[in-house]
């Protein structure tokens, strides 16, 4: 549940030890001493222990920080709530922050005011965190200038708040596994997933055919309608699949040459059935939290190769610029209404029901971005 704290309570700032902090009287002080460099309050979505989201998070009040000579203070305008970031408050992310620490890693917001050494942004600008950035969540954020990319803004906000964590690794997921020509072909599970839904446009944008796997649910029908809409050439579903040779569904469609998995268990099992010879198959996820298994059978005579991808550990090398131009490709897809996704803003003030719907509490839902 979300709860104010009260004054006593020690003031908590993203980025600082949140033990060595001034009280809060003090850091009124410090505010009023040094108004120009000092950011506005702000408010957050901490927790001060992993553990389940829903009884860990609370929102808190902020003190402003001083703004340095290269910093940026940023007005938060949106943020999503990823799995990831589900999984960092749990404590079962490999990377993550030590608690008490603000949630949220990606997002977008508005340049506030800049230090007096920042000469490449304005207030105004639209600016994500990239490579993202720990503790999104909340509503005024100072950080380096060398954290802050420069984004359009005629696209529209929650697409900016987005756009790091899943159409980026669908899109070096396309590009990167494997070497894919016009005409070829790929196979994903999890396909109505924001990541899914990305690879069905991307592939189709290069002309590369794709297949889709997606679980039984009321209104399949529906669905598979939504994700041809996108660019799908084919979705079936997992009892759609129980044949003895997938392949035969296939058509006219080429054997596929790349796989995508994020679910695990029989799910990516399907995924490498329909895998042609010497295929790559690549793990992104575990969402139904069951092991990948393949058989010997698989590995000796179709040659089949198995790989993952986790996105963090590529930007983590030296590829920041190239992931920042490749991320403002993307927004230049949004922006021609090429590339596009299912999301629902929720206000900041409703965190509560937007974790819930995130933690699938209330069924399906669409991605849930907070709006600032």
């Amino acid at each position: 549940m979300l709860r104010s704290l009260n004054h006593k309570t020690p003031p908590l700032l993203f980025n600082f030890n949140f033990n060595n902090l001034t009280s809060f009287h003090s850091r009124l002080k410090i505010t009023q001493a040094f108004s120009s460099a000092v950011s506005p309050p702000s408010k957050a979505i901490i927790y001060e222990s992993h553990g389940q989201p829903d009884a860990v998070t609370k929102l808190v009040d902020i003190p402003g920080v001083k703004v340095k000579e290269n910093d940026v203070c940023v007005k938060m305008l949106a943020a999503p709530i990823n799995p990831s970031d589900i999984n960092r408050i749990q404590g079962v992310y490999p990377v993550r922050p030590e608690p008490p620490a603000v949630g949220g890693y990606e997002g977008v917001g508005e340049v506030h005011s800049v230090g007096a050494a920042v000469t490449a942004f304005s207030p105004g600008d639209w600016v994500i965190p990239s490579p993202p950035s720990f503790g999104t969540w909340q509503t005024y954020i100072v950080k380096d200038q060398n954290v802050w990319h420069k984004v359009n803004k005629g696209v529209p906000m929650e697409y900016a708040a987005t756009i790091t964590v899943n159409p980026l690794t669908a899109l070096l997921m396309l590009e990167d596994c494997v070497t894919l020509n016009s005409g070829d072909a790929i196979v994903q599970n999890g396909a109505t997933s924001m990541v899914g839904q990305c690879v069905i446009q991307l592939a189709k944008s290069r002309g590369i055919h794709n297949i889709n796997i997606i679980r039984d649910r009321p209104g399949v029908d529906e669905v598979k309608e939504r994700l041809k809409d996108l660019g799908a050439d084919e979705v079936f579903t997992e009892s759609e699949l129980e044949v003895k040779n997938v392949k035969s569904l296939l058509g006219g469609i080429p054997e596929p040459a790349l796989g995508f998995n994020c679910v695990g268990g029989n799910s990516a099992s399907l995924v490498l059935k329909f895998l042609r010879q010497g295929g790559t198959m690549v793990t992104y996820g575990g969402m139904s939290k069951k092991p990948v298994t393949v058989s010997t059978s698989a590995f000796i005579f179709k040659e089949l190769s198995l790989r993952g991808f986790w996105l963090q550990n590529w930007l983590s090398t030296d590829k920041a610029q190239e992931g920042r131009e490749m991320i403002d490709r993307l927004l230049g897809l949004v922006h021609e209404g090429k590339l596009k996704y299912k999301m629902e803003l929720t206000p900041f003030t409703d965190f509560n029901t937007a974790l819930d719907k995130a933690l699938g509490k209330l069924g399906s839902q669409p991605k849930q971005v907070i709006k600032f």
